[in-house]
């Protein structure tokens, strides 16, 4: 199992260690948020039902899902020349292995789900984000409540906190630092490698070739 799998349990492994440990970092500066309004401190468990806790947790999600989702679809049709990160520039040099019998179920049914099969990737991502995105706008909102009920002022409309400059802060801040990540990465695999990386080109590869 550890051998085969081994990628996605050390990645999961790592994602709830840093996610506990922003539950826990942000429980205790919710609490001293609170304390300043006089306000009596939340257990760990109600902070985690918060809208501090989900908006800052969504955000960061919704980010995530729109950087892979939107890379899923340039790269259909967009190259860079040398990069490790894009097909290459010449339909010829790319030669799928496909293993007899290997083949997925919706590619051998046809029809339909072919076609839903061809563009799943893109659409469980952008599913993914839509969600993220309304999760993070439900808390953001909520916690834009809490906060106002704190400070003694009207409690905005949803509607009303999702056209404000403050939730498209929110968006923006992380949207932004996603495509400059995914840039560098583009950007980046051109002249630099790492050995045995899947995501680098061979150690020995010329810089300008472009592909894996």
């Amino acid at each position: 199992m550890w051998r085969r799998n081994g990628l996605s349990i050390v990645l999961l492994g790592l994602m709830l260690v840093f996610l506990a440990a922003q539950a826990l970092t942000g429980w205790a500066v919710h609490n001293e948020e609170l304390a300043q309004y006089g306000a009596p401190p939340l257990g760990f468990g109600a902070y985690l039902l918060t809208g501090h806790f989900s908006s800052a947790t969504f955000e960061n999600w919704e980010s995530e899902f729109l950087q892979m989702g939107m890379y899923v679809l340039l790269t259909v049709r967009l190259r860079q020349r040398g990069s490790a990160e894009s097909r290459p520039l010449e339909p010829a040099e790319e030669t799928p292995r496909i293993e007899p019998g290997t083949t997925p179920w919706p590619v051998r049914k046809g029809g339909i789900w072919r076609r839903l099969y061809e563009h799943s990737l893109a659409i469980a991502f952008m599913a993914l984000f839509v969600l993220s995105f309304s999760l993070h706008a439900a808390g953001s909102w909520r916690a834009k409540c809490d906060e106002a009920r704190l400070e003694g002022l009207p409690v905005p409309g949803f509607v009303e906190h999702l056209l404000s400059s403050d939730f498209w802060f929110e968006s923006m801040q992380n949207w932004q630092s996603e495509f400059l990540a995914v840039l560098a990465l583009v950007l980046l695999t051109i002249v630099l490698r790492q050995k045995d990386s899947p995501q680098s080109k061979a150690v020995e590869a010329p810089h300008s070739q472009t592909g894996d």
